[in-house]
């Protein structure tokens, strides 16, 4: 309670409240001093009335009383659930770890690239089955396993170059756009191209950039780069794409007969070396361009 600086009663300091008993012995009082001397009773009256106050005059209240009080209600702002997420989750755990992959900065990427919105709408109940889908002008998004091991033999660091070839939808370049700074990506068919620019520009990979062109060349201008992706099988290595490759750089690309089925290749530049690696057996479109009878995409 504040200090009221000595005005005013404390709650200790109030006058006790009065007894019956007490009250009347006071009006006895004031009848016999009425009969002796008019001016006293006046006075006692007054006392009588002051009195009778105090004893019924409700506490005192505080100096400062809590005043009224408003309650604000604010709409949290809650994320649209992700109808998705489980499916994804499921997908990363049983084709993913359960078949011994082990980057866990790609498994966490699989988990979180949206791979319902690189599909077309007719195939958004497979959108996290492990198989290819259509995209439309002969061309695939491949299988999840596959995207996920091709990233994970790229061995990217943060600050890495990456140069895909073969757009498709874009889902691959959105993937490697959540691990490096930096994507390149080449895609031959113009409408892909277009759709995947788009596409990738709404879902905020601004990291990522697109061009309409023969990816069995390369991007010339914008080489060396540390990884090189290719998502189309070329039925020989395109030396242009190992020229452009950085050392100590790696690509992986998919070669083979077209129609047939191809071997996964990891490829690491040192020096004027390059050591090939046999991934095992896929089937990709094959690459349209530089000689090529096709080409597809992710």
């Amino acid at each position: 309670m504040k200090n009221n600086g000595g005005r005013g009663l404390s709650p200790t300091n109030q006058l006790p409240p009065l007894t019956a008993q007490a009250t009347m012995g006071l009006i006895a009082r004031f009848v016999r001093s009425f009969a002796m001397n008019p001016r006293l009773f006046v006075l006692m009256f007054g006392l009588f009335i002051l009195a009778m106050g105090g004893a019924c005059a409700a506490p005192p209240t505080p100096d400062t009383a809590p005043g009224p009080t408003t309650a604000v209600v604010t709409a949290a702002l809650t994320p649209t659930p992700d109808p998705y997420l489980n499916a994804r989750l499921r997908m990363v755990e049983e084709t993913m770890r359960r078949r011994g992959l082990k980057d866990e900065r790609v498994l966490k990427v699989m988990e979180k690239v949206p791979r319902h919105e690189f599909v077309l709408p007719q195939y958004l109940p497979e959108a996290y089955a492990d198989h290819p889908l259509p995209i439309g002008y002969g061309q695939t998004i491949s299988q999840p396993y596959i995207v996920a091991l091709m990233t994970e033999l790229l061995q990217l660091e943060p600050h890495d170059k990456v140069l895909e070839i073969g757009t498709g939808s874009g889902y691959q370049a959105a993937v490697l756009a959540e691990l490096v700074d930096e994507v390149w990506t080449i895609e031959i068919i113009p409408e892909l191209a277009q759709s995947a620019a788009e596409r990738l520009q709404r879902l905020g990979y601004t990291n990522v950039h697109i061009r309409t062109a023969d990816g069995y060349y390369g991007w010339p201008e914008e080489q060396p780069f540390d990884a090189i992706i290719v998502t189309a099988a070329p039925d020989h290595i395109p030396q242009p794409l190992l020229a452009q490759l950085a050392d100590g750089g790696v690509m992986v690309v998919p070669v083979g007969p077209p129609g047939g089925y191809q071997t996964l290749w990891q490829l690491i530049k040192t020096g004027d070396e390059v050591k090939a690696f046999n991934m095992g057996g896929v089937a990709f479109v094959p690459l349209v361009g530089g000689g090529q009878r096709g080409r597809g995409g992710q």
